[in-house]
């Protein structure tokens, strides 16, 4: 058994059930955890296949932030979707949206 690189007071013990959440999916991997700690440590290929599965799943990859300037309707403030968003979210345009604002400078937009 290997120490822990964390708290250097456990030792490290194989284990099949690490969760990792991405995006509202849970992959179970295989890795290591502390004795002590609890750290978990993903083993190399398991964290290679997550992120091959989460590409597919269009989850891993994309950007993360785009920066669009707001604009001006006779009937209020407008915000532009780039196509790019549009195509990989299959958007029409008449779809119905939920705009939620979270803290002081934040948006939230789900698709329903």
């Amino acid at each position: 058994m290997k120490p822990c690189p964390s708290c250097e007071k456990g030792n490290l013990t194989e284990v099949e059930d690490i969760a990792n959440e991405l995006e509202g999916y849970i992959f179970i991997v295989n890795g290591q955890r502390c004795s002590s700690c609890s750290e978990e440590f993903i083993e190399e290929h398991a964290g290679q296949k997550m992120i091959t599965t989460a590409k597919k799943l269009g989850l891993w990859g994309e950007p993360l932030k785009l920066h669009r300037k707001l604009s001006r309707s006779a009937r209020g403030t407008v915000l532009r979707i780039p196509t790019d968003i549009e195509k990989n979210l299959h958007l029409k345009g008449t779809e119905d949206i939920t705009i939620a604002k979270i803290g002081d400078r934040k948006l939230l937009i789900e698709i329903e």
